[in-house]
């Protein structure tokens, strides 16, 4: 196995996973009354452990963490908080559905990490002792979770306007 690939491969999943749960902490802060806040009290903490999982993984195969990489993923996660969303100051219907489709993204990233050290594991048996399985399925059902979250906020952003706009009987708008 070539740990020098592999090591780059798993501290930039590393990287990720540290700005990742760095995203979903502040979405669960911004969206406590919202449908959203009630699945980040059981997602943050998976992610979280996900992270310490991917640590341990890389431990056990003697491979170092980047820090500096760690700090570059925190930083870009905190730019990335600075996208126009139609709102100067407040955080936006628009911000919720960027931050869902991207902690969905990564998720997918997530899926492939488990899925790849999952074959790993059949290899190099260090890798065995780790339940990739059960990671690739909980993967799975955060994917769905944050898919039908990421539906809900898109209705939320693009037909609640809509709605607040549309004509009265008779065809006038409402003041």
């Amino acid at each position: 196995m070539d740990l020098s690939l592999l090591g780059i491969y798993l501290n930039d999943h590393l990287a990720g996973a540290t700005a990742g749960v760095e995203l979903a902490r502040r979405t669960w802060r911004e969206n406590e009354d919202h449908p959203v806040g009630l699945c980040f009290i059981q997602l943050v903490p998976e992610l979280a452990d996900d992270r310490v999982q991917l640590r341990r993984v890389m431990a056990a195969l003697g491979v170092p963490e980047d820090g500096l990489k760690q700090r570059a993923a925190l930083v870009m996660e905190r730019v990335g908080r600075l996208k126009l969303n139609g709102r100067l100051v407040r955080y936006s219907p628009l911000s919720r559905l960027h931050e869902l489709e991207a902690l969905e993204t990564a998720t997918q990233g997530r899926l492939a990490l488990w899925r790849l050290l999952q074959v790993l594991a059949g290899d190099d048996v260090r890798l065995r002792g780790f339940d990739f399985g059960a990671r690739v399925e909980r993967a799975r059902a955060q994917q769905a979770e944050l898919e039908r979250l990421r539906l809900l906020a898109a209705r939320e952003a693009f037909l609640a306007e809509r709605s607040a706009e549309a004509p009265a009987e008779g065809g006038v708008p409402q003041a």
